[in-house]
């Protein structure tokens, strides 16, 4: 059996699939490096029409995918309950649960809309769209449909990491005298009279 990284009260699950999402990610950065070196990848591959700026584009396209990709291995390991203490002005402090869950959740709805764009676009034509052979059109969609799988798994990660994160907070839940009712760091009802 594979090991695979993570905190030990992250269930076995949401390791799995946060570990999943880079792994998703990667063939269709794989592609997009291969129409920039010229691999037969289109019809019009290595013809020489992509561009200096366009190829910077594609690359930094596939890199920063990555390594938001990535980003998610942090909702079951450390450094995503506490920064790394390298960073400046961040480094050693508690990571805000809820702004961790909210940014992700963030992510998982705007890649569900680039998707959802994407498909109505292809779907309606908009585009000059990709000349291809049927085996480079297989191609294309084999790279790019486990994109498919980004958004539902960083939802599932993301709700798996609050629920974790946020276990035992909230009113109720403190330990101590005056924080049950009231919160924690709150004074007590007494003190507000």
């Amino acid at each position: 059996m594979v090991k695979i990284k993570a905190l030990p009260d992250v269930p076995r699950w949401a390791a799995v699939a946060a570990h999943a999402v880079p792994l998703a990610v990667l063939p269709s950065g794989l592609w997009r490096l291969a129409l920039v070196a010229g691999l037969p990848v289109t019809q019009d591959a290595g013809d020489g029409t992509t561009g200096l700026g366009e190829s910077v584009y594609v690359v930094s396209l596939s890199v920063v995918s990555e390594l938001l990709a990535f980003l998610t291995l942090g909702l079951v390991r450390s450094w995503g309950e506490v920064f790394p203490r390298r960073l400046p002005f961040l480094g050693g402090r508690r990571v805000n649960p809820a702004a961790a869950t909210g940014a992700a959740l963030a992510g998982a709805a705007g890649l569900s809309a680039l998707a959802a764009w994407g498909g109505y676009a292809a779907s309606a034509g908009l585009g000059p769209g990709v000349p291809a052979s049927p085996a480079q059109d297989a191609l294309l969609v084999a790279c790019y449909a486990p994109l498919a799988a980004w958004p539902p798994l960083l939802v599932a990660v993301a709700l798996s990491y609050h629920r974790r994160r946020t276990r035992g907070r909230g009113p109720g839940r403190g330990r101590g005298p005056g924080r049950g009712q009231y919160g924690a760091g709150r004074p007590a009802a007494s003190s507000w009279v």
